[in-house]
């Protein structure tokens, strides 16, 4: 794990082998399973030292507690300037780096609410398996900032142009049965099934032969790097707006905003 940040009790990312399965399990009920920091820095190393294992062949990520992942953490979203804003995406896109364009195959099982940096997350991955009370939605407008880890460049390739603007200007909740229809989501299953229906698919995933899956998701992640180093230029400009802050300040005090522009 990277000596800069150590993972506060309460907080944890749960690592479980199925043969040539490794699952991945966000675990932070005081947050909804909130993509904090601490946790992004682990699941960058823990996917960065599965790229040079041969025995893990797939992985899962899944969240604990019915909820896939809330968001990112809002609390500890106090960026001071422009230089540590764009470093706090560099490192967050170590993750979606290593989940678009690594060498193997991802699943996501996904209960309960995915919602903004938790889409993104989610979108990261190769496949998407989703319990059908399950609920999307991007939201980042909502505290002044657009949507990040990579979800301008995954989101259009799933749903196409038209439908990832309206997802991610409108904030719409989008529920499992209509996800699988625009395509956002690759299966819906049974509520409480997702985790087992995910690892089913990453088995069989597991099974096949590594380098063309590597190849594969090389080919379709291209572009991606192109689009985070713009992305990181714009967030770590609206980290530092009156808006954002007016943003997260509504946000913890459960009000809605009242953006100036």
């Amino acid at each position: 794990m990277s000596a800069a940040l150590s993972m506060p009790d309460g907080m944890a990312l749960r690592e479980a082998r199925d043969g040539a399965v490794l699952t991945l399990t966000l675990d932070y009920p005081a947050r909804r399973n909130a993509l904090a920091l601490p946790l992004r820095e682990r699941m960058a190393d823990v996917l960065e030292a599965v790229e040079s294992d041969p025995s893990v062949h797939a992985i899962v990520i899944t969240g604990a507690g019915g909820v896939f992942c809330s968001g990112g953490d809002i609390s500890s979203m106090d960026v001071p300037d422009a230089l540590a804003g764009r470093e706090r995406l560099r490192r967050a896109h170590r993750t979606i780096r290593l989940l678009a364009a690594g060498t193997k195959p991802v699943v996501a099982a996904v209960e309960g609410w995915c919602v903004g940096a938790g889409l993104s997350l989610a979108l990261a991955c190769d496949l998407v398996v989703a319990a059908e009370d399950a609920r999307f939605m991007a939201g980042f407008g909502k505290v002044g900032l657009m949507g990040d880890l990579g979800l301008p460049f995954t989101l259009p390739a799933r749903v196409g142009a038209g439908r990832a603007r309206r997802i991610l200007m409108l904030h719409e909740q989008i529920a499992a049965p209509e996800a699988e229809r625009i395509g956002l989501v690759d299966e819906v299953v049974p509520a409480g099934g997702a985790l087992a229906a995910a690892t089913e698919r990453a088995r069989f995933l597991a099974e096949q032969a590594p380098a063309p899956m590597a190849l594969t998701k090389s080919m379709l992640a291209a572009g991606l790097d192109a689009a985070l180093e713009v992305e990181r230029h714009h967030q770590a400009t609206l980290f530092l707006t009156a808006d954002h802050r007016e943003g997260r300040t509504a946000f913890m005090e459960k009000r809605k905003p009242r953006f100036g522009g």
